[in-house]
């Protein structure tokens, strides 16, 4: 096989096979430093992608609100004066004007997966003497749960949605003291009652969620809320998650209403996300440095070491740049082999660390996440990291004279 190999090739191997020592510790070097680059970067993506999954799948991306009502100053009314402060005024339940539009215009966009139209309100609910406040929030189930999957967070019960059902969390279910097939008298404050059976009970992982959300049939919630054909809020669901809040803005600018995305109402979570990453880069990159120090020391050694041969080499008629080029081989040798080792080490510590790192409920930390893109992301830098740091030993042992590398 050798034959057929190039000169500068087989003097890099045959360097590196003789240093087996040097070989040893840095391609040890390398694999550490590849192996901390894996199982932090597929740890990161792991966590966010847990995030994310819990956070879009229990609420909208994008939320259509009516505007809020704002209080106007009389002006040019004669004999009226104008109070020295104006008073912000009690936000009622309000429907969306012309909501169906609005849907409808939405949905026809290109980025737009769902929309799903809603009636929430504040109510109450009783069961014998005990009482809790509740949000009611009134859908179709056949829409609304493509948007937020309840039946995914459904612990008891069927996520059926008649006239006369409700689906309430488990902690709300605890505080009544009822399950599933009970009887719940559900009523608000302008003095409308009905009398629901709970169908499911729901564990959304979130005890504020599972104390206060009770989900009803769309028709329900607009007769306990004296919303008679008309909604809350519109739920959207797009296509491009990172897009939401462009997209929003977007909706707020043609349509008479208020947008709220996801990005922006989990606004800590993105400022602990860019953290993360800003940290994380910084590890890899003083990570990456150590590795190419590293390679760069050993390499300067071997130029030292190999300088009579080098001498030789040049004396038979090497040209400079081909004893550059052994050298420069070296280092992406020894970047691509130790990346292979320690990208092997990363993934085996990422799986000991899935099995053994669990939540307080049992459930996994994070999902397992192991892109082949960051494996070859990784070889390749690696890589580039062992040329770029061989850059230097490599110009200096094409610099040295035959002559004198011949004498010592």
């Amino acid at each position: 096989m050798k034959r057929w190999m190039p000169f500068e090739w087989i003097a890099a191997l045959r360097f590196l096979a003789e240093g087996r020592l040097q070989t040893a510790f840095i391609l040890g070097g390398v694999a550490i430093g590849v192996a901390v680059i894996v199982f932090m970067s597929a740890i990161l993506a792991g966590l966010q992608a847990n995030f994310i999954r819990r956070v879009l799948t229990s609420q909208p991306h994008i939320q259509l609100l009516p505007p809020d009502e704002v209080a106007r100053p009389l002006r040019d009314a004669p004999g009226v004066f104008e109070a020295a402060t104006v008073q912000r005024p009690s936000q009622r339940i309000l429907s969306i004007n012309q909501w169906q539009a609005i849907r409808a215009d939405v949905q026809a966009r290109d980025d737009v997966a769902l929309v799903a139209p809603t009636a929430s309100g504040a109510a109450l609910a009783i069961r014998g003497d005990a009482s809790r406040s509740i949000t009611v929030t009134g859908m179709d189930p056949e829409v609304y749960f493509g948007i937020v999957r309840v039946p995914d967070y459904v612990v008891a019960g069927q996520p059926r949605l008649d006239s006369d059902d409700v689906i309430i969390g488990v902690e709300l279910a605890k505080n009544l003291g009822v399950g599933v097939g009970d009887k719940l008298n559900v009523g608000t404050a302008a003095g409308r009652r009905r009398i629901l059976t709970v169908s499911a009970l729901f564990d959304m992982g979130n005890k504020g969620a599972n104390e206060r959300i009770a989900y009803v049939g769309l028709r329900t919630a607009q007769s306990l809320l004296n919303l008679i054909g008309g909604v809350t809020s519109l739920d959207v669901t797009v296509k491009d998650i990172y897009a939401a809040e462009t997209i929003a803005q977007d909706i707020a600018l043609v349509s008479p209403v208020d947008a709220e995305s996801w990005i922006r109402t989990n606004a800590q979570f993105f400022t602990a996300v860019r953290a993360q990453q800003t940290s994380n880069t910084l590890i890899r990159l003083f990570v990456g440095l150590s590795v190419a120090f590293g390679i760069a020391a050993v390499l300067v050694v071997s130029v030292t070491q190999r300088s009579k041969e080098i001498g030789i080499l040049r004396a038979m008629g090497a040209r400079r740049g081909q004893i550059m080029r052994i050298f420069l081989i070296q280092g992406g040798v020894m970047g691509f082999l130790g990346s292979l080792v320690g990208a092997a080490m990363g993934a085996a510590a990422l799986i000991v660390w899935h099995r053994t790192a669990r939540q307080a409920d049992g459930g996994e930390l994070f999902p397992l996440i192991l892109e082949p893109s960051l494996f070859v992301a990784t070889a390749a830098i690696a890589s580039l990291t062992g040329v770029g740091a061989a850059t230097a030993p490599a110009l200096r042992a094409a610099q040295l004279d035959p002559v004198e590398a011949i004498r010592g």
